[in-house]
């Protein structure tokens, strides 16, 4: 049976539970890395056409570049080394294009490699066929490291940039940082190099420690933020969290007040809630959060304890962009119902 979203919303106002709505991409929660795309450092076109997925992968891949440990650690620098890698495989080994998805400079410069990567991990859905290691070209985001790790490891500022890469790519794509392998696990190879290979627990722990140390903060005025013209702005209350807040009288229908994430791994996340209090506010404010386990509903007194963090509870949620939370005006009270700011919490 087809659900309207004005049904599932009141369902999920009514009793509590209901159909969880489909995500809404938004942007990032946690900040992406600056990537220069295939254009920016002047690749060429790909010999044929590549292949798109509309799977996304599951892992990522670490290699090493094996050209030496360069001092250049310069943009210009790293742009060339993208050319002389992209040269290479479609020269030298007959590939349409660069075998890699990404490149991380020794200088911390992070480039596209393959075209498509990019706007695919950007939109955090689909994956382009790579060929940078064989078996788990179509499953596995493959990030190659400028430099040879045999014996050294690389720089602060490559292995920085590293790790905010990794972090961005699990996040888009839900992949946990457990999901983090080296180039040899899967072939015979000496890649990533011994003592690179060496450090994937730490990176794999700088990922995960960046992937739980998450909250995001989502005012009226963001952008993972979407109200109907229904709801006012207002200034009123000293008690706003930031330049003002929103307001609108209680309605029997789906138009709630709608917050937006993109939450780096499943688990339990806290939700709470900013809002200005006034004793011409409602007194029973329904909260729906969008939860894996179902939508529930917090009943909000917001004719009290206003300007201050509001704890609704801790829920479960699955990786990704979505909506987690949403103020309705479907209540029993009379009095303005108030959307401003929320908070979700990784615990």
């Amino acid at each position: 049976m087809h659900l309207s979203r004005r049904n599932v919303f009141r369902g999920a106002v009514v009793i509590g539970a209901g159909t969880v709505l489909p995500p809404l991409l938004t942007e990032p929660a946690l900040a992406a890395p600056v990537i220069a795309s295939c254009a920016t450092w002047g690749a060429r076109n790909p010999s044929s056409t590549l292949t798109q997925l509309a799977t996304n992968p599951n892992k990522i891949i670490i290699h090493h570049t094996a050209t030496p440990n360069s001092t250049d650690y310069s943009q210009a620098h790293a742009y060339a080394l993208a050319r002389s890698i992209q040269n290479h495989h479609m020269d030298n080994n007959g590939w349409s294009d660069t075998g890699q998805n990404f490149t991380v400079s020794r200088g911390g410069y992070i480039m596209e490699g393959r075209h498509y990567s990019l706007s695919k991990l950007t939109a955090g859905s689909g994956f382009v066929t790579s060929a940078h290691c064989p078996g788990q070209n179509t499953t596995g985001v493959g990030i190659e490291n400028e430099g040879t790790y045999t014996s050294l490891t690389p720089p602060t500022v490559l292995w920085d940039k590293l790790v905010d890469l990794c972090v961005y790519i699990c996040q888009r794509y839900g992949i946990s940082s457990s999901q983090i392998y080296g180039h040899r696990d899967f072939v015979a190879t000496a890649c990533p190099g011994d003592a690179f290979y060496a450090q994937l627990p730490a990176l794999k722990a700088a990922v995960q420690a960046k992937l739980v140390s998450f909250s995001a903060t989502v005012d009226n005025t963001s952008s993972g933020f979407r109200a109907s013209a229904n709801w006012g702005v207002s200034t009123y209350s000293s008690q706003r969290f930031g330049v003002d807040y929103r307001y609108a009288a209680p309605f029997s229908g789906s138009d709630g007040a709608y917050y937006s994430a993109t939450l780096p791994s499943a688990g339990n996340y806290k939700v709470e809630m900013w809002h200005p209090a006034n004793t011409g506010y409602n007194a029973a404010t329904p909260v729906v959060i969008f939860s894996s386990a179902g939508n529930q509903t917090v009943t909000v007194n917001q004719t009290v304890s206003g300007g201050v963090w509001r704890n609704l509870g801790t829920f479960a949620f699955a990786a990704g962009a979505q909506d987690f939370a949403a103020v309705s005006r479907w209540t029993s009270g009379t009095a303005y119902v108030i959307a401003d700011a929320m908070r979700i919490t990784k615990v």
